[in-house]
């Protein structure tokens, strides 16, 4: 699954998820795409914004070695920039539902657990309210948010 970030003509920005860069090109030369707060047919895709914590205290101490999710491989080469983006994205989101363990909505209080070392040291997922999440922060535990594509959040 693919998040590319939309504007449509008259200024309207929002997002597209989609099977492919080819699968967007597709319904984007058949017209099938749509701003959904004015209707505008005139898309285009826009350059995505990551979200950085810089200047968080170091970590007390990681819960799991830090190893690189994906690297560029061959096949990515004289590719799309939003493609070789959306292979990696995807590699990442394989790497994160198959090695962590969803604690659900009790993420805030076991990622607190992890923290002070009261429970096994183990990469977690789940869910926090923005209250939560900034709440770890100011706690100096290191939590990010990741979106996932709504077919695989189970």
């Amino acid at each position: 699954m693919i998040v590319f970030d939309l504007l449509c003509a008259t200024g309207h920005r929002f997002e597209g998820w989609f099977g492919s860069a080819a699968d967007f090109a597709d319904q984007k030369d058949r017209h099938l795409l749509s701003c959904p707060s004015c209707g505008s047919a005139k898309i285009e895709r826009v350059p995505s914004a990551s979200r950085v914590n810089l200047g968080a205290p170091e970590p007390k101490k990681p819960a799991v070695p830090a190893t690189p999710v994906a690297e560029p491989t061959p096949e990515m080469e004289g590719k799309d920039p939003f493609a070789i983006a959306q292979m990696l994205y995807s590699r990442m989101l394989d790497e994160l539902l198959t090695k962590t363990e969803d604690v659900g909505k009790q993420f805030p209080a076991e990622a607190r657990k992890i923290f002070y070392e009261e429970a096994p040291a183990r990469a977690i997922r789940g869910q926090a309210t923005p209250e939560e999440h900034d709440e770890l922060l100011d706690e100096g535990i290191p939590v990010a948010r990741l979106p996932l594509p709504p077919t695989r959040l189970n």
